[in-house]
């Protein structure tokens, strides 16, 4: 009898891989326009410089929050406009993946989600604020995955190397 390369043939079924998303929620905002009223009155091409971050914290078995942060800074010419700042959340529930595509997931498809989430608050946030609409340009999650992935690979390699 041929084996059954699904690991069905002994009776037992694989697990099914599971992803659910089960809450999504702001942790943390932040708004400050520490020139104003002033900055309104400057003259120049306003500067936004955007950064970027996310963590992941295990909650429980297959349960995990993943934390989207992003910082958006407005300058014009040495001085600061406003300042953004917004930790998007969410708890997903992830089963059935080896560690690598559970990583991945966590490091591709959970920022994905939260994403639009923080796009809207961001630009909400500097509207209400008094200046002009700004929108956050989409962000390829999956490039910077990658990168992220090579970057550990090549330091891993160096550390191989040097011991």
């Amino acid at each position: 009898m041929a084996e059954n390369s699904n690991g069905a043939a002994n009776g037992q079924a694989l697990p099914q891989a599971q992803l659910n998303l089960q809450r999504i929620y702001v942790k943390d905002v932040s708004f400050e326009a520490p020139g104003a009223p002033h900055i309104f009155q400057e003259q120049g091409q306003p500067n936004v410089e955007i950064n970027l971050s996310q963590r992941t914290n295990v909650l429980g078995t297959d349960v995990y929050e993943v934390v989207l942060s992003v910082t958006a800074t407005c300058k014009v010419g040495d001085k600061t406009a406003y300042l953004a700042e917004v930790e998007q959340a969410g708890i997903f529930g992830i089963a059935g993946f080896d560690d690598a595509n559970r990583d991945a997931v966590l490091g591709t498809y959970c920022p994905n989600v939260l994403f639009p989430y923080v796009r809207q608050i961001i630009s909400d946030l500097v509207q209400n604020g008094g200046f002009p609409p700004f929108f956050l340009q989409p962000i390829n999650f999956d490039a910077l995955y990658a990168e992220q992935q090579r970057r550990r690979a090549e330091g891993g390699a160096a550390q191989a190397a040097n011991a």
